[in-house]
């Protein structure tokens, strides 16, 4: 079954497209929470939350801005970065009341014929609590990069990454219940789901790749779950970290390299 975009993917729009930027500006008059982001970068880099009606019209101004710069410049220019603003998720599930995403992975083997895998990954937890608030970045991104930005990151490093298993052991144990979710919830149902979704996202964008035998990719795909247990897919990295700086990464990473090689 075909997925609709907005059953898995935050409401999301284009700056670079003058038709997407014009809807979001109209779109975004009230008090609302939106994440900035450039397309192609990672580390959380470049990334900033839009949560004033004052902060999108300083926005809006910037981008008209470099916009009339372009068009009135005669010698060539490098265009300001692409980004897209998607909708913040208000509510997530928290852990230990933290907010955390998924990172897990989908290894295109082959273009020629097409061969897709799905591996597990890990779960991304921030340093500190949760609030919605705050305007602390390492609040709302849990990117090792970003979270070694909290001061509280060197004592609590290897509580800011766990094993798919010991998610799963967390939901069993205290979130099953009360939530009326099945036995092993994270390896079935949300397992299941995260395929489903990857699985759309592949073959809608698979007409883009390069069909040549010896070509394949690593694609780091990261998942944010809601209060409702709703999956959302934030997005998916060309170019995902492999960096092993805690223990739970070095269980996780070298075994999804090393056999996809």
């Amino acid at each position: 079954r075909l997925l609709k975009m907005k059953e898995f993917f935050p409401e999301s729009f284009r700056l670079d497209l003058k038709d997407e930027r014009n809807a979001f500006f109209e779109l975004c008059k009230e008090e609302q929470i939106w994440i900035c982001k450039p397309s192609c970068s990672n580390q959380g880099r470049g990334i900033f939350l839009l949560k004033t009606p004052a902060a999108v019209n300083t926005l809006q101004a910037k981008l008209h801005s470099a916009e009339e710069h372009l068009l009135t410049r005669r010698v060539l220019c490098k265009a300001p970065q692409a980004r897209i603003v998607q909708r913040y998720i208000h509510q997530p599930l928290l852990l230990e009341g933290k907010k955390f995403d998924v990172r897990s992975y989908l290894f295109i083997a082959c273009t020629a014929p097409y061969v897709v895998f799905f591996a597990q990954g890990y779960v991304r937890l921030a340093c500190v609590s949760y609030d919605a608030a705050s305007d602390d970045l390492t609040v709302h991104l849990t990117n090792q990069h970003m979270q070694k930005k909290n001061s509280l990151y060197s004592q609590l490093k290897e509580e800011t990454v766990w094993r798919m298993e010991d998610f799963n052991s967390y939901v069993n144990e205290k979130l099953r219940k009360n939530n009326g979710l099945p036995k092993d919830w994270v390896f079935t149902v949300f397992t299941e789901r995260m395929q489903q979704i990857m699985l759309q996202c592949f073959l809608a964008a698979k007409h883009k790749l390069d069909h040549k035998l010896g070509y394949f990719d690593l694609i780091g795909c990261d998942f944010l779950i809601d209060e409702n247990f709703k999956v959302w897919l934030l997005e998916m990295n060309a170019n995902p970290a492999l960096q092993t700086n805690c223990k739970a990464l070095g269980d996780v990473i070298p075994a999804v390299v090393c056999e996809g090689l």
